[in-house]
């Protein structure tokens, strides 16, 4: 039976939001919270930017130790043979390769410069560099998609699998795609290539989770595979890209949604990741966002307050218990505390590590990091990333070349 995946992408396009942004420190620990909750893959950034070379070399080595479970690191190149020609050395074994496919942005985005006929020699030499240089899987993006014509999207994936893509993504890129129409789309180009296609769905009507649902459910529909494209409390360009946890909680408690997924998915820590998030990305967080928002398990009309007292049932969808415990960071306690950070020292750096019952496998490594980590960040370091860097310091340290 076909089965439901989810891909993370706020390591790519959530980090590419106007007025934010996370460290590459953030974005380890985007993998490390993405790796707990079960996710099948995480997209985690540019492997052919400079600036993005040493957290790359960091989040393989990090995978190759065990940081991440059986999380699946990919880059995101653009469609052209040169971008993954520079990535190849990094080691990345799974990438997503993009260009754009309706004849709006070939009129307005390439104004001459790219046709239909070289769209498509670039995306296939760039998907043979990414096989000859070892890829695991490949996925072509057809950026716009959802303003492409049927006829083009599929003559545009079919030339991708011929070449040796092994998934399609369907790009609402502006956002203006429906529920319907986009799960008809989804199954006429799945039972057409007859491999899975990719949702990826942005928020500009407000119906990113719907819309991503309802391709997914197009792909299962053609007996292929569906794969989802989310972002961490639904950041992204513009009105943001569909919610991660929302996504994950219509599957598994939505009424009529007949599928399954093939992740092993642990809720347990949603609010965590929820609640990092937002502290990391300096992006308080609505009182109303699904799972984690201030209000979403609060009741006060004397009705509902009456039913939850009787059955939390009566009234709410799923057990709030599900999503895991708020955060309780050492940095956060109130009254005297003793922090670590870009200028504590040593003595600072080991009572935090002993409160928190961290042994750290290279303490003079680690807390050179905890220095290096929190200037980066310009924030206190919450508990879960002083867990990592004392236990993973060495592969941590590859993000710093020279310094640490």
């Amino acid at each position: 039976m076909p089965k439901v995946h989810f891909l993370d992408v706020t390591n790519r396009d959530g980090v590419q939001t106007a007025r934010t942004g996370l460290s590459k420190f953030g974005k380890t620990m985007v993998n490390f919270y993405l790796a707990r909750l079960g996710v099948a893959q995480s997209e985690i950034g540019f492997p052919f930017l400079f600036h993005e070379v040493p957290y790359v070399k960091a989040q393989v080595a990090l995978a190759a130790a065990g940081a991440f479970g059986e999380l699946r690191l990919s880059g995101w190149c653009r469609g052209v043979p040169g971008d993954v020609e520079q990535a190849a050395p990094l080691g990345l074994r799974h990438y997503n390769l993009s260009i754009s496919t309706s004849d709006y942005m070939i009129q307005n985005k390439f104004r001459g410069r790219l046709d239909r006929d070289a769209i498509i020699r670039e995306m296939t030499a760039a998907v043979r560099v990414a096989k000859d240089a070892g890829a695991l899987t490949v996925g072509v993006n057809a950026e716009d998609g959802s303003r492409t014509d049927d006829g083009f999207l599929l003559e545009f994936a079919l030339a991708a699998k011929q070449a040796g893509a092994d998934r399609v993504r369907y790009c609402d890129t502006i956002g203006g795609d429906t529920p319907d129409r986009i799960r008809e789309r989804f199954a006429k180009l799945a039972a057409g290539t007859a491999m899975p296609v990719e949702t990826h769905c942005h928020n500009d009507l407000g119906m990113a989770v719907a819309n991503s649902v309802s391709g997914a459910l197009g792909d299962l529909d053609a007996g292929q595979d569906a794969w989802i494209n989310t972002c961490v409390n639904g950041i992204g360009e513009r009105s943001g890209n569909a919610d991660l946890l929302s996504t994950i909680l219509a599957f598994e408690h939505g009424f009529g949604l007949d599928a399954e997924i093939g992740d092993a998915l642990d809720l347990s820590w949603a609010r965590r990741f929820g609640l990092w998030a937002s502290y990391a990305l300096g992006q308080p967080l609505p009182y109303q966002q699904v799972g984690v928002g201030r209000n979403a398990f609060a009741h006060e009309s004397g009705i509902h307050a009456d039913g939850a007292l009787k059955d939390h049932g009566n009234y709410e969808l799923y057990d709030e218990a599900t999503l895991g415990p708020f955060p309780e960071d050492w940095h956060a306690r109130n009254g005297r505390v003793v922090l670590t950070g870009e200028y504590g020292g040593k003595a600072g750096f080991a009572h935090v590590m002993d409160g928190l019952g961290i042994e750290p496998k290279d303490p003079d490594l680690a807390f050179r990091l905890v220095q290096l980590c929190n200037a980066m960040t310009g924030r206190p370091l919450t508990d879960d990333e002083l867990r990592l860097i004392g236990s993973y310091p060495r592969e941590l340290s590859l993000m710093f070349p020279g310094y640490a």
